[in-house]
C-alpha cells in the first residue's frame, strides 16, 4: 500500500483534501468516485507539490474535544427519540461555529442518507475516528443501543480527556522551573561572570580553581552556544529517531517501565487506560479476542502492547484474561487480582471499569509524589549551582584583594 495525497469535489459541491493508502493512483481514484468523489488531483504524498497538502491535512485533524462533543450531542439527541439523519442534521445546526467538525457532520450525513450505517459514514471519514470507536458504534447499532452506546463513548472520551490533562498539567510547573533554572545559570555564565573576568586577569594572580572552571565554563560558552544547540537538537532527533523505529522503541518503553516513580505514572496511566477500553468494549458485546486486539492499537507501550497479544494466544488456548496477563509480571497484582474475580463471579466488564477508577486516582497519587520530589530537587539543584558561581566569584575577589595588600 502507498499512501496518496488527494483533491476531491464531495456529493455537497465542496472540496476536500486528505490522504489516503491505496495499491496505486486508478485504484484511489476508482474508490474515491465508488463514494460520490469527483476526483481532482492525486499524487503520491511525498510530492513536493503536495507538501503544503500533507502539513494542511494535520492542521485540520479534529481534536479529541471535538469528538467528544459530537459523541456527547448525538448521544443525547438519540435518546431523546430522533431518528439517527435527523439527530445528525440538527447536530449541524449546533456545530456551525465549528467549521470542521459541521462539515463532518454533513459528510456522515450525506452516507447515512445514502444507505450507509452510521459506522460505515464514519469509517470513510479516513483518519478521525479511531478503530475502537467504529467498533462500539458498530456494535451500538447491531444491539439496537446506539444511544446507549453513545453516551458510554462520551463518558469514556470524558473520563480518557481527563486522565491525558492530568499527566500533561502535572508537567506544566517542573518543565517550566526546568526551563527558568538553566536559563538562569545561562544569564549568569555568558553575561555576569564575564564582567569579572577582566578584573581577574588584571590582578595577575593565579585564581582559585573553582573560579577557573567557573570563568573556563562561561568563556566556552560564550564562544560556543551554538554547539550545545546542536547537542540538543541531535539528542531530539536521536530520540524521535528511536522511538519511530518499533524494535528500538520497545527497549526504550521497557526502560521507562523501570524508571522510579515516572515508571509507576507510565504503568497507571497504561493499566488504567487499558482496562477501561476492554471493559467498555465487552460491556457493549464485543468478544473479549476482538476487545483485545482493539485494546492493543491504543497502547502507547509496546511492551505492553506485546504482553497483551500474548495473552490474546493464550486465551485462544483456553487461559483465563488473569492469568495470562498475570504471568508476564508487568502488570499491577492487584489489578490482574480483581480482574480474576471479575472472571469468577461473571462481572468482568465491571470489575475492569472499577480497576480503571482505581487507577486513575494511583496515577494521581503517582504524580503528587513525583513532584513532592521533582520540585524541591530542582530549586536545591539550581541553588546549589548558583551558589557554588557566586562563591567562586568571591573567593577570586578576596584573592585580588589580598593581593592588593
Amino acid at each position: 500500500m502507498t499512501l496518496f495525497a488527494y483533491k476531491a469535489v464531495n456529493s455537497l459541491g465542496e472540496t476536500e483534501e486528505g490522504l489516503r493508502d491505496a495499491v496505486d493512483e486508478r485504484l484511489l481514484i476508482a474508490t474515491l468516485q465508488s463514494e460520490g468523489y469527483i476526483p481532482i488531483r492525486v499524487k503520491l504524498a511525498s510530492s513536493r507539490s503536495f507538501l503544503g497538502l500533507s502539513l494542511g491535512a494535520k492542521q485540520t485533524k479534529l481534536s479529541q474535544k471535538d469528538i467528544a462533543v459530537l459523541t456527547g450531542e448525538l448521544a443525547t439527541l438519540l435518546e431523546s427519540g430522533l431518528p439517527i439523519d435527523k439527530s445528525l442534521l440538527v447536530l449541524m445546526d449546533l456545530t456551525e461555529d465549528n467549521e470542521r467538525l459541521s462539515k463532518l457532520i454533513a459528510r456522515v450525513l450525506d452516507k447515512v442518507k445514502g444507505g450507509s450505517s452510521l459506522a460505515d459514514a464514519m469509517e470513510k471519514q479516513t483518519g478521525i475516528f479511531t478503530r475502537f470507536y467504529l467498533n462500539m458504534i458498530r456494535a451500538g447499532e447491531a444491539g439496537g443501543s446506539l444511544g446507549d452506546v453513545l453516551t458510554r463513548l462520551s463518558e469514556y472520551l470524558e473520563r480518557s480527556q481527563e486522565l491525558k490533562d492530568t499527566v500533561s498539567t502535572a508537567l506544566i510547573y517542573p518543565t517550566i522551573l526546568l526551563v527558568m533554572s538553566l536559563a538562569s545559570l545561562f544569564v549568569m555564565l555568558t553575561f555576569v561572570v564575564p564582567q569579572f573576568t577582566e578584573m581577574f586577569e588584571s590582578a595577575g594572580k593565579a585564581l582559585p580553581v573553582s573560579t577557573q572552571i567557573v570563568v573556563g565554563l562561561a568563556e566556552w560558552l560564550q564562544s560556543y552556544w551554538w554547539a550545545l544547540l546542536g547537542v540538543i537538537m541531535f539528542v531530539t532527533s536521536y530520540m524521535r529517531f528511536q522511538l519511530a523505529d518499533p524494535v528500538k522503541k520497545k527497549v526504550w518503553d521497557a526502560r521507562f517501565l523501570k524508571l522510579p516513580l515516572a515508571g509507576t505514572i507510565i504503568l497507571n496511566k497504561e493499566t488504567a487506560n487499558i482496562s477501561r477500553t476492554l471493559g467498555t468494549l465487552l460491556g457493549n458485546g464485543v468478544s473479549i479476542l476482538s476487545a483485545l486486539a482493539i485494546v492493543r492499537e491504543t497502547v502507547d507501550n509496546l511492551v505492553l502492547a506485546a504482553a497483551i497479544q500474548d495473552a490474546e494466544e493464550q486465551l485462544k488456548q483456553g487461559k483465563h484474561l488473569s492469568d495470562a496477563l498475570l504471568g508476564k509480571g508487568l502488570f499491577p497484582k492487584m489489578a490482574m487480582q480483581m480482574v480474576k474475580m471479575g472472571e469468577e463471579t461473571g462481572r468482568l466488564e465491571e470489575m475492569l471499569l472499577r480497576v480503571a477508577t482505581i487507577y486513575d486516582k494511583q496515577l494521581r497519587v503517582a504524580i503528587q509524589r513525583l513532584l513532592a520530589f521533582l520540585e524541591p530537587a530542582l530549586i536545591i539543584t539550581l541553588g546549589l549551582m548558583i551558589a557554588g558561581i557566586i562563591v567562586s566569584i568571591l573567593l577570586a575577589i578576596l584573592s585580588v584583594n589580598d593581593l592588593a595588600f
